[in-house]
């Protein structure tokens, strides 16, 4: 008999060994996915297992996770916990893959298999299953989600609801009026003569006559004296209650003028100078056969105000800068060469794009007339007249703009908070139409408050050290444009937001985004909204 060798295996498992203790065979328990909510807010729809886009070069770095739909924001919660940096500067009521739907431009569904895409609006039908959906956002962002393993169902859902909710029917379907936190609301005793040490750092509202008496004196003009005959918006809504005249005017005669301005909105004082000179705007005179009648009244008026009777300089803003639908224009092309336009040429032709926008020119032409203004108030000795035909849009950029450059007290972060109150809020600037909230007409759309913004971001890079608020500080200013949880940046006038903020005669949970930035404001030596280096006191 022949020796035969035992054949060796030809198999090779791949696979572990099974594992018999039973211990071992346990993994760890998968998180569990739930969003952060404020008191008020509701889940309105959700989808599982979807992945968000890092970055369009490669899908390493996406996240998986949960997408969430809210009555107040698009929330995106990864499923590994991401490690916390220190540095960052984290949000009070927004987390870091958060997106309120008020900062929403466009919603947009793809799906691949089909070669399908479809801008989505409120109540709209979706015909296909979205593979894919495309957030474009009001601050440049743009952000991509996808559905290839989460339910076809599920995912078209979650679409549908971020486009409903995104275009709400009427101002009060804003969650700012759902939400249910901390009440923004201080008696009169309490704002002026609490002894609370906080209370003298808080920003003035301009809703009373004694932040107006305060501002008088601060800037020494003893000439100009609190008028009352705005009370309950008797003679016009879309001024504040109470405004600054000068002395020599009688309230019946301003009553009388005020049916000859757009919208009887009289002369506004604004600010003055050391030496006398006064910063002033007002509407365009409607009727040409009093027009000349009325601008020697008001003249007359500045220049008794003056301590030496100097002449007033009127500038007419409608013929000398550029109006809101060329801004709008600008802000379009420049959003389309960020965010929407994929780039790929070279730096000098990205460069020239941004040129071509016209929105730099535009910054420049502004922040050049306002400092025309100052040399005529300061060079000068001159009175100025800023006049726009509805005094609340180039009129609040240029007013703040020239204020800015000459009183150190602005450029502290309370004193830049004051002039924005005083100079957009009050003075009714339409933050509503402008921003577009409720996305009803495109044609009143225009980042004017972003144009001003952008205006003050130039002066700081061009002095560094005049400024006592960052350019952290402009971003998150920005940024609360698009939270409806506050009453600075929602409506169109002050007589639109004392109806809102008062039901049943009880000031509502609308809160004042500088109330939002008080906490923040006091931590100055961790605060990010601080500059270090500032050379001037705060005033």
């Amino acid at each position: 008999m022949f020796s035969v060798k035992p054949m060796k295996p030809t198999f090779k498992s791949y696979l572990p060994p099974v594992q018999t203790d039973v211990k071992k065979t346990i993994e760890p328990p998968i998180r569990k996915v739930e969003p952060k909510l404020l008191s008020g807010e509701i889940v309105v729809n959700e989808v599982n297992f979807v992945r968000k886009c890092i970055s369009a070069e490669s899908s390493q770095d996406d996240l998986w996770g949960k997408l969430i739909c809210t009555n107040f924001k698009v929330s995106f919660i990864p499923q590994d916990a991401l490690p916390k940096q220190k540095s960052q500067l984290s949000h009070l009521l927004l987390g870091v893959h958060d997106i309120p739907l008020t900062c929403l431009e466009q919603v947009v569904t793809v799906n691949d298999t089909k070669g399908k895409k479809k801008v989505l609006g409120s109540n709209q039908k979706l015909k296909f299953n979205p593979t894919e959906l495309i957030l474009y956002c009001k601050d440049l962002r743009i952000i991509r989600f996808c559905f290839g393993e989460a339910g076809p169902e599920s995912a078209k859902k979650v679409c549908l609801a971020i486009a409903h909710y995104s275009h709400p029917a009427d101002l009060q379907l804003l969650f700012g009026f759902e939400y249910q936190g901390r009440r923004y609301h201080e008696s009169k005793e309490e704002r002026v003569h609490s002894s609370n040490p906080r209370v003298g750092l808080q920003t003035p509202i301009f809703d009373r006559p004694s932040d107006w008496d305060r501002e008088i004196k601060r800037t020494g003009a003893s000439e100009w004296r609190v008028c009352s005959i705005n009370e309950g918006y008797a003679i016009s809504p879309s001024l504040p209650e109470y405004i600054v005249v000068p002395v020599s005017l009688a309230d019946q005669d301003l009553k009388q003028y005020s049916i000859f301005f757009t919208d009887n909105r009289i002369p506004l004082w604004c600010w003055n100078h050391p030496n006398g000179s006064a910063l002033v705007r007002m509407a365009s005179i409607n009727d040409p056969l009093q027009q000349k009648k009325t601008d020697q009244r008001v003249f007359t008026a500045i220049i008794k105000s003056h301590p030496q009777r100097s002449e007033v300089f009127r500038s007419d803003l409608d013929k000398c800068l550029p109006n809101i639908q060329d801004i709008q224009s600008a802000f379009f092309k420049v959003r389309q060469i960020c965010i929407i336009d994929p780039f790929e040429e070279s730096e000098e032709r990205w460069l020239s794009s941004i040129e071509n926008s016209r929105w730099l020119e535009y910054v420049r032409a502004f922040l050049k007339h306002s400092a025309e203004m100052v040399y005529c108030l300061d060079g000068k000795n001159a009175s100025v007249i800023l006049q726009e035909e509805e005094d609340r849009d180039l009129n609040c950029v240029v007013s703040s703009l020239v204020q800015l450059m000459l009183d150190p007290h602005y450029r502290s972060l309370i004193g830049f908070q004051s002039l924005v109150q005083k100079e957009w809020v009050m003075a009714g600037h339409r933050f509503l139409d402008r921003c577009n909230h409720l996305k009803k007409n495109d044609k009143v759309e225009s980042p004017l408050f972003m144009l001003f913004l952008d205006c003050v971001w130039q002066m700081m890079n061009q002095y560094p050290a005049a400024f006592e608020f960052t350019e952290a500080y402009l971003t998150v200013l920005s940024d609360s444009m698009w939270i409806p949880l506050f009453s600075t940046f929602l409506f169109n006038s002050p007589k639109q937001r004392a109806k809102h903020l008062m039901v049943r005669h009880e000031c509502t949970v609308l809160l004042a985004a500088w109330t939002h930035f008080l906490k923040i404001q006091w931590n100055r030596k961790l605060s990010k909204f601080f500059n270090l280096y500032c050379m001037y006191l705060i005033v």
